[in-house]
């Protein structure tokens, strides 16, 4: 299904929702028809339907921008947990995780679509002992998703603009790109959203649209916020999106509060969005 530039869709995780039909009630009250869906590891976003997932999906009636993957044993609790729990950061879980990788590939295929978005974990910096052989599992990935014919999407936050842009030029795969998130840069306490959307444009496959205030304690989490009331200056990031050329879609992530409440939330977003592209 074609999909038009700065269509509004939703993450499926931010629903906690655990069928089809459920996600589908939930697009229907939205009025969109646009999904970003987790592959549905049994430990991560599971869904009833089991194996049988990509087959009620596509009949569903709904749009598919993507798949997202999630790996067993990701603890976000707090910025510590997540750097030594998160994507490929562990070598000791890299075995795992890419056996998990090759099952996401293949559900993201099963689905009929050729995204996936993932957590890279965090990448070391440059200097670091660790940093080949992080970047040389990462060139796996690359590889693997290149023989599915799926492009892989690293979500943004963990480190400086910087690093992943170098990351990303060192690699030199052109089927791993970036799915932006301007909430996490503040999340995690990195780069101002705006600056890194300079650095990272030519490598943005997908965008998630969420806000955030910074951590008021450094080493903590920051404050996840509805869209338009942090400080990630969500009109200037759609408005930037369109100067540089971006053409994709714009995916509604919400990660707190209970199903109803984030509902409630995501609904305002849609609005708000459709405001934010009005005045772009």
């Amino acid at each position: 299904m074609t999909i038009e530039p700065f269509a509004i869709g939703v993450c499926s995780w931010s629903l906690q929702v655990t069928s089809i039909p459920e996600l589908k009630g939930f697009l229907d009250r939205l009025g969109i028809d646009l999904v970003q869906i987790a592959c549905g590891d049994p430990h991560h976003a599971s869904w009833v339907e089991g194996d049988g997932m990509p087959a009620a999906a596509k009949a569903a009636g709904f749009r598919m921008g993507g798949t997202m993957l999630g790996f067993p044993g990701e603890d976000y609790t707090t910025p510590q947990t997540i750097e030594k729990t998160g994507g490929f950061g562990d070598p000791a879980l890299r075995a795992e995780r890419l056996e998990r990788f090759r099952w996401g590939l293949a559900r993201t295929r099963e689905l009929g679509l050729t995204d996936m978005m993932l957590h890279a974990g965090f990448i070391p910096e440059v200097g670091d002992p660790r940093r080949k052989s992080f970047l040389d599992t990462l060139a796996q990935v690359a590889d693997l998703a290149r023989q599915a014919g799926v492009t892989i999407a690293f979500e943004t936050g963990q480190e400086s603009a910087a690093l992943l842009r170098q990351t990303l030029e060192e690699l030199q795969c052109p089927n791993i790109r970036i799915n932006f998130d301007p909430a996490n840069m503040l999340l995690y306490d990195k780069d101002h959203p705006l600056d890194a959307l300079d650095m990272l444009a030519p490598y943005i496959r997908s965008v998630h649209m969420k806000d955030a205030n910074r951590p008021q304690v450094p080493g903590t989490w920051g404050e996840e916020v509805p869209l338009g009331q942090g400080q990630t200056n969500t009109r200037a990031v759609v408005k930037k999106l369109k100067q540089l050329g971006y053409r994709g879609p714009l995916f509604i992530e919400r990660e707190v509060g209970t199903q109803e409440e984030r509902f409630r939330d995501i609904a305002h977003g849609v609005q708000f969005l459709r405001e934010c592209l009005a005045e772009a």
